[in-house]
């Protein structure tokens, strides 16, 4: 079940996404929280760390898995999402780097997927964070991915390159082609799912997640058949949903 919250703008979105986040840690110190890259939970992030800072809630016991990686960036490429992940949040909080899980796309890819998909299955994910791309992705689970599907390799598509070319000074050539990402099955086995969007380039996804057919297509609409997801939009997101039943 998809509940929908509609605010005003990015700054919205963030606060209202962190009052989530917020109220999960403070109720239960040791959560397992599945994370995401890219623009969109940057303010949420910072958001946490500000809240950290200032009012000392901790995250020394919270275990940390996130989505995806680029194949063919070392962790010290400054685009790379383990760098992103600890520039964006991990520097600012108390997490222990032991407890912190982020694919690695380095040495031999198909022992990493099996390894993560190991790790993930000690765990239950209390709080999956998503961002959604341009054309329903979720993670980097592309249009055509198995609904079935675990931790693996995916080429990227040309939408999503482009989509990403703002992080690499807007030059395609330097956006990897491929990623290793959890996998759509791994994501739906979380308690709570938390979609954060914002802009209209995100609209038709958005329409499509919510109000679509479910459709390996757009694969970010396997989310309806989810006990419990909240997707947290800015106005121009959801400009698309105005036809929504009442």
């Amino acid at each position: 079940m998809i509940k929908v919250i509609k605010v005003k703008n990015y700054d919205e979105v963030s606060d209202k996404a962190f009052e989530i986040m917020h109220d999960l840690v403070v109720s239960k110190p040791n959560a397992v929280l599945g994370l995401a890259t890219g623009s969109s939970p940057v303010g949420l992030y910072q958001r946490m760390i500000k809240d950290h800072q200032e009012n000392g809630t901790s995250y020394k016991d919270v275990i940390t898995f996130n989505l995806d990686e680029y194949v063919g960036l070392e962790k010290s490429h400054p685009e790379s999402y383990y760098l992103f992940m600890h520039r964006n949040l991990f520097d600012g909080l108390d997490v222990k780097e032991e407890n912190i899980h982020i694919p690695s796309s380095e040495g031999d890819l198909t022992a990493n997927c099996d390894s993560y998909n190991q790790a993930l299955s000690q765990y239950q994910i209390d709080l999956q964070i998503l961002g959604i791309g341009s054309n329903g992705h979720i993670g980097f689970n592309e249009p055509g991915t198995s609904f079935d599907s675990v931790t693996h390799i995916v080429d990227l598509k040309e939408s999503t390159i482009k989509d990403n070319a703002r992080f690499f000074d807007d030059d395609i050539s330097k956006v990897p082609t491929k990623a290793i990402t959890m996998g759509i099955s791994n994501v739906m086995a979380a308690k709570q799912i938390l979609l954060v969007a914002s802009g209209a380039n995100k609209a038709n996804a958005i329409q499509a997640t919510v109000m679509g057919v479910v459709t390996e297509n757009v694969p970010a609409s396997i989310l309806q058949e989810h006990p419990n997801v909240i997707i947290i939009i800015d106005e121009a997101a959801g400009s698309s949903l105005v036809k929504e039943k009442k």
